[in-house]
């Protein structure tokens, strides 16, 4: 989608640093990040949110990369988020997670 940041991130066309990434996958830091440490993990390929998902293989290779992003970095207690439409607090309209850890993090969350 061309005017999606998430899918400029994801092909190069902005750099950015990645803290993990695979074949369908690149996780990055949140520029405005929520906890001490704050990871998004986007699909290099463009699905607007998980409502729009309809693939179950990316589903699960998006849980297991949060999973080795996580390791990657060394995070071995982590709280991971999918905020679906703009109610539930979804400003980019690319299927991403929050990788969120470094504290303790409380409940409920909102």
């Amino acid at each position: 989608m061309d005017s999606c940041i998430f899918c400029k991130i994801a092909s190069g066309e902005i750099a950015t640093p990645f803290v993990y990434e695979d074949d369908l996958t690149v996780a990055f830091k949140d520029l405005q990040p929520q906890a001490p440490i704050h990871i998004l993990l986007i699909p290099r390929r463009h699905v607007a949110s998980l409502k729009e998902a309809r693939d179950p293989q990316l589903l699960g290779h998006l849980l297991m990369a949060a999973k080795n992003a996580a390791e990657k970095i060394g995070l071995a207690q982590y709280r991971l988020v999918i905020n679906t439409g703009p109610d539930a607090g979804q400003s980019v309209f690319h299927l991403h997670l929050h990788i969120l850890g470094g504290r303790q993090m409380n409940w409920p969350p909102g």
